[in-house]
């Protein structure tokens, strides 16, 4: 079957090579690859893991998670194309779960969901395609109850640098 490991430094560019086909199956652009290493390196050890799920050896599906205080962040999540039959997504969540709740966690935050009232994400879940609902489908199926938080802005140093980065990003989105 399945086997979810803790994966080290060393396998983000497992991670990476997974996150590339979720991007490009799923129609969003991801970081560059020293992103999530510059991530990793932010926390220690014990409150950071990258646990990787493998099928006959073979990666299938990887996730990233933070713990600050008493609370796991699950940040970053991919899934290659391969036996997407045996749900791999599902286990690594209960996995880090679980590897939350030994370091002490009191809360698993599945982070990020599209921008819309409970109402209109109880109504909308099953007909929309588009943005982050697909997440949201996968996270729902968890359970949990929806809380809100402030969202997260850039700060920008430089407004023309910062125009361009976004227009860059869009065309590099709208291709893959």
């Amino acid at each position: 079957g399945v086997a979810v490991r803790q994966g080290g430094f060393e396998d983000l560019p497992i991670f990476d090579r997974l996150n590339q086909l979720t991007a490009r199956r799923d129609g969003f652009a991801v970081h560059p690859p020293a992103y999530y290493q510059a991530a990793f390196q932010q926390f220690p050890p014990q409150n950071r893991a990258l646990l990787l799920a493998e099928f006959e050896g073979k990666p299938l599906a990887g996730l990233i998670i933070f713990v600050w205080e008493d609370r796991a962040y699950y940040l970053y999540g991919a899934s290659g194309n391969e036996h997407r039959n045996k749900m791999p997504a599902y286990l690594l969540q209960w996995e880090a779960i679980k590897w939350a709740k030994a370091q002490g966690c009191r809360r698993y935050d599945l982070w990020g969901i599209p921008n819309a009232p409970v109402e209109t994400l109880e109504a909308e879940f099953t007909q929309r395609h588009d943005g982050l609902w697909g997440v949201y489908r996968f996270k729902r199926g968890f359970g949990g109850k929806v809380v809100y938080s402030l969202p997260a802005y850039d700060y920008v140093y430089n407004r023309p640098l910062y125009a361009l980065f976004n227009k860059l990003w869009k065309r590099k989105s709208s291709e893959e």
